[in-house]
């Protein structure tokens, strides 16, 4: 199979060059600075084994590459806002033979939070999600890193909306012959909402990095509860913690940064996918009646500071444990949230 990685950032990087690393065929699809940079100088990946160019086919759309193959695989890792526009452009590519990508070939749908693969599945027939546990960063155009050892990540893997086939059972062999952990999964959304209530913080840390305080780590709790109610609310069942930690194990790296929602602010892209992490809690809070006041702050502060490119961390920690605090007893409003976060 040949593996295209739509979104060759950080995620979509690291899955491509290690897949390379393993011998498999790969695509990168990238834009702007990133894909020149690709383009003039391939790849550079640093890992704790080491760091190597990858010099790869690199496209900025599917039109440089001509009709697909049909053994094409579609790994889409770009952001969740950015996914209709991808899926859109990709999905209409033709494949050899007859037919478009959409009709005939897979996507993987690898990013945060669980909307990405019900975008897909209004335009692919074949669609599988992924739980993506994958510490990596775009350090800066041509440039990933990942510190993950002795294994890179691991990445659940399933199709959506449930169940498993063959197409999975090989790409999932293929990954694991590429520095990852690959289990199969019947309930892949099991595991991705489990990482969703982690990835709840993502705007905490992107708003306020380094977090220090000990009231910050009782905000994310109160984040997290939140969600926690929501989905006990709504029926939808997720991996316990216990499950995680053992499935993570062998992903050791030494921390550092704030995340993907921090390297967003940090790289100024104007978008933030907080919309789709605590925006998911937001909605399903007020599909099943359940009030969700701190990740409604969240996300409506996260997308401000993205949308007007405010830097990473540029929130002091204890203005917004105060915003927080006024939130949760419903005594602000965001235009007043956004003039505290202005000062």
């Amino acid at each position: 199979m040949r593996y295209i990685i739509i979104g060759a950032g950080a995620i979509g990087g690291t899955i491509g060059a290690r897949l390379a690393d393993a011998g498999h065929e790969v695509v990168l699809v990238a834009r702007g600075a990133h894909y020149a940079a690709v383009k003039a100088d391939g790849l550079r990946f640093r890992a704790p084994d080491g760091e190597r160019v990858h010099r790869l086919p690199v496209v900025e759309g599917p039109d440089a590459l001509g009709a697909l193959r049909t053994n094409d695989v579609l790994v889409l890792t770009v952001k969740t806002q950015d996914c209709e526009v991808a899926l859109d452009t990709w999905g209409a590519a033709p494949v050899a033979g007859g037919g478009t990508a959409a009709e005939r070939l897979p996507v993987v749908c690898a990013q945060n939070g669980v909307e990405s693969q019900r975008i897909a599945l209004r335009r692919f027939r074949r669609v599988y999600g992924v739980c993506v546990w994958l510490p990596s960063v775009f350090v800066e155009p041509g440039v990933v890193s990942a510190p993950g050892a002795p294994l890179t990540g691991v990445l659940h893997l399933g199709r959506h909306p449930h169940g498993v086939d063959d197409t999975v059972r090989r790409i999932a062999a293929d990954l694991e012959t590429a520095c990852f952990e690959a289990p199969v999964v019947a309930d892949v959304a099991r595991w991705q909402y489990a990482k969703l209530l982690g990835n709840l913080a993502n705007a905490i840390n992107a708003l306020s990095w380094p977090i220090a305080g000990e009231e910050a780590g009782r905000l994310y709790e109160r984040v997290r509860a939140e969600g926690e109610s929501v989905l006990r609310a709504a029926g939808i069942p997720h991996a316990s913690g216990q499950e995680q930690q053992a499935a993570h194990g062998k992903v050791r790296w030494a921390g550092g940064g704030g995340g993907s929602s921090w390297q967003s602010l940090t790289r100024g892209t104007g978008t933030i996918e907080a919309d789709y992490l605590n925006g998911e809690i937001v909605l399903l809070g007020r599909l099943y009646g359940v009030p969700t006041p701190l990740n409604e702050l969240l996300q409506r502060l996260a997308t401000t500071y993205a949308r007007e490119r405010r830097p990473a961390g540029s929130l002091p920690e204890a203005e917004l444990v105060r915003l927080a605090h006024e939130a949760a007893a419903g005594g602000v409003a965001f235009g007043q949230e956004d003039q505290a976060g202005r000062s």
